[in-house]
Order: structure tokens, then sequence, then C-alpha cells
């Protein structure tokens, strides 16, 4: 069978190729603006890739064309595929029909930390000899690619409540079916297609709906919104964590190691490599969700102790002159906060030096510009790339002083980081997009200047 992908380059439709081609297919792709790691992976896999959604691409004659959800009504190839009544399908739609059925499927869902966190219950099911198969919305270190497809009857997914094509707009969890679910955190997101939080929670709660009643809910008890969607209906067993009397991780020592605890008792400890509460609230779920596909807890443990890490999720790229620069794919305040905070964490009271770029749908509408001071609050410089926003960037971090500068060319930004930053300095850069190559471009900067 030949399928041809409609935004390929994305991390989910990224991932789809490769599973599709692990299961036999012919698999070629179209994108536009593309970047890696995706393209990179794509291409050392061997995955054909067109630039752009010309028509013409119809000659490919694909068996179908599967359609990723930032491609709209409007685009060339996609009206062509309408007006010639050709067969097509929505990312999710195939992955369910084609890959998931039958399996054990594992999702992790919420607002934040659903890569790193679908990246560890991976690896712990690697790590515990169980071989799963997956899709993640990124890179995974100990892997080496998004997704991957493999005999065993285990399916680890992230559950992303984006919608799910043109098409189609549920979001994308309600086509997966887990058996294992967890629900990390909810709040406000994805402004562009949803109205408030009200109406995130009830795609949740469609979600709750078609879990079996031998399935587990892994749920954050923390998260007021949490409570509200499982209060709707729920026909499955839960376990929270995050909450006294859950499962809960403890403060890190000196040297990493953190205890993991159950109703107040202590049931084992481990480390991460990864900094801030966040992530360890992360590894717990985890260390639940494969509890449920029969990992026992100590060997969970052990395995989070050696859980390598996500690309752009804390990525450290390089350091020149005594300048670290880190990668990561905060978009969020919530996100910008909490990464922050655990690289602060790491770090102690060395200069931090944000970079952001407002690059997602939400971002991008303005919608949580005023939350952004108080998310940056443990940098100690901030830059901020506004080109191409709808809304005044300077005017939204006016609060911050002379402590955040905002740029819309990006070789003066590059300039100004690079002069600002000395020995010791931490530069962390945050966008969901490639942010035109700025991680390099800085360090090629820095080593030029030394």
């Amino acid at each position: 069978m030949h399928i041809h992908i409609l935004g390929v380059c994305g991390t989910f439709m990224g991932g789809i190729a490769l599973l599709a081609r692990a299961a036999g297919c012919r698999v070629t792709g179209c994108d536009a603006n593309v970047y890696p790691p995706m393209s990179t992976q794509l291409e050392e896999q061997g995955i054909a890739l067109t630039e752009g959604y010309d028509a013409s691409q119809i000659a490919l004659d694909p068996d179908m064309f599967v359609i990723g959800n930032a491609i709209s009504r409007g685009n060339p190839l996609l009206e062509e595929i309408l007006d010639r009544n050709l067969p097509y399908v929505s990312g999710p739609q195939w992955l369910a029909e084609n890959i998931l059925q039958g399996r054990w499927v594992l999702g992790v869902a919420g607002t934040h930390g659903k890569t790193t966190t679908t990246s560890m219950l991976a690896w712990i099911l690697e790590e515990a000899g169980l071989n799963p198969s997956f899709l993640i919305g990124g890179v995974p270190q100990g892997f080496g690619v998004s997704a991957r497809l493999s005999d065993s009857p285990f399916f680890v997914i992230e559950a992303d409540e984006y919608d799910t094509a043109f098409c189609d707009k549920r979001s994308k969890f309600v086509h997966y079916r887990p058996r294992t679910a967890i629900l990390n955190n909810l709040e406000f997101d994805h402004a562009d297609i949803f109205a408030d939080l009200a109406a995130i929670e009830t795609q949740f709660h469609h979600l709750v709906r078609t879990m079996p009643r031998n399935g587990l809910i892994v749920a954050n008890g923390a998260e007021a919104s949490l409570d509200r969607v499982l209060k709707r209906g729920c026909w499955t067993p839960v376990e929270r964590f995050n909450v006294g009397d859950g499962w809960r991780a403890g403060e890190p020592a000196a040297d990493g190691r953190f205890k993991v605890s159950h109703g107040g008792t202590p049931v084992g400890e481990t480390k991460l490599d990864l900094p801030g509460a966040h992530n360890r609230a992360n590894a717990v779920a985890a260390l639940l969700a494969a509890r449920h596909a029969g990992v026992p807890v100590e060997v969970g443990l052990k395995a989070i102790a050696s859980f390598p890490g996500v690309k752009r999720r804390l990525e450290m790229r390089g350091a020149v002159r005594g300048v670290t620069v880190y990668d990561d794919f905060a978009h969020h305040p919530t996100a910008i906060a909490a990464t922050l905070e655990g690289l602060r964490s790491r770090v102690g009271g060395q200069r931090i030096v944000a970079v952001l770029e407002p690059r997602s749908n939400t971002m991008k509408l303005g919608t949580m510009k005023a939350q952004l001071p108080a998310s940056l609050a443990e940098a100690d410089r901030v830059f901020c790339y506004a080109a191409n926003l709808g809304w005044d960037a300077a005017a939204a971090l006016a609060p911050m002083g002379a402590k955040a500068t905002v740029f819309d060319d990006l070789p003066a930004l590059v300039a100004a980081i690079a002069a600002e930053a000395r020995d010791g300095d931490y530069v962390l850069v945050m966008s969901n997009g490639g942010f035109g190559g700025i991680h390099q471009k800085l360090l090629d900067r820095l080593r030029n200047s030394a």
C-alpha cells in the first residue's frame, strides 16, 4: 500500500510515516518550511519528501492520502484531492485502524509534559524487556526516533488534545482508546480551537468515556480541572499522583536522588537527570502507568535513573567561552516557568538568559501575553523575538523593565545575546519551532568572537 502524507514533517505525522513504513507501506510525504529534528529523521529513514503542496502531487497516485491537522481548506493539494473524490483519512484515524487495533495502548495526555512523560514510559517498558511500540511528539535520546513499531502488544502514545484534521474537530486522543491513560495536568491552551478551559475538559471527558473497566487512569491529584473531568463520569479505576494520600515524589537530595512514596509511605527511590518538581511528577506518573502494564515498581525506579532525556526538552546544544546554550520546547507560560525553575535548581545562582519565541498558535494570538512576565521571573535577562506577532511584545514585557528586550530581526537578536553573554551564563532558548537555527548561530557567534 502506498500512502502520501500531507504535513509529514509535523512531529505526529512524521511518526505516522515511520510506523507506516515499518508496517510495510510505501510512504511519501510533503510539507513546507521544514526543520530538524523531524526533517532529519525522515531523511535518515529514507522517507521521500516533497517541498510544498502543489496539486501536481496527485500524479503520485497513492492508495491513500493521510492528512495532517496543519492542513486547512484552501491548501491546493487538499482541494485537488477533494475535487477528484480521492481516498483520504486523518492521521489519528489511520493510526487507530491500521496500527493500534488489538494492542494495549498506553496514552499520555495533559497540557504540559506529554512528550517527556511518554518518553519516560516507553523507556521504562523498554528497560523492563517489553519492547514497546511508540509514537512520541519528540525524539527520545535513548531511542533516536520518534516512533517505532515492534511485535510487542504494548503501544505507548503521546495523546494530544489538539484537533484531528480539517474534517474531524475532535481531539486526536479520542481515536486511540487507551487501556492505560495518564492525565498529567489540564489548563487552558490552544486558544485557536478551544473557547475556554471547559471546552478542553469536555474533550478529556470524551477520552475517559472510551476507557475500559479493566483499564487504569493515572491522574494528577493536584489538578482541580482533572477532578471536574472525572466527576463527569468515570468507569475506570483511578490512581492519583502528586498528592499526599496518593503517589508522590519527594525533594531531591544533594546527589539528585529522591524518594517515591504512596500514602506517605516510602516505596523506593531513584534519580532523574532532568531537573524540576514537574519532571519528578512526570516520572511518578510514568512509573504508575508502567506498573499497570506489569512492570514492578523497583524495575521502574531503576529505569527512571537511566532515562537519557528528550531532544528539545532542556537539551544542551553546546558551550562556548563558558556560555552554555540549552534548547527547550516551552511555549506556554506554565511550561516556561517550570522549565526556568528546573534550570534554576540545577545552576543555582548562575545567570540565566532566557530567549523566547512566542510561536505557538495560542501565543501568536496574545491570549497568554499578560502571564509572560511572571513566567519569566527566574530569568536574569530576557530576550524576545517578536517577528510576525499580532500583539505588542514590548508592551507585554514592560513590567520587567530593562530586564527584557524585544527584537524583530534575528541577526540583531543573535548579536545582542552574544554581546550580553558572559562566562558562566546559561542561555535558555524556548520555542516550539526551529527559531531560524538560533542555537547554532549563537554558538558560532560566540566562537567567532572569542
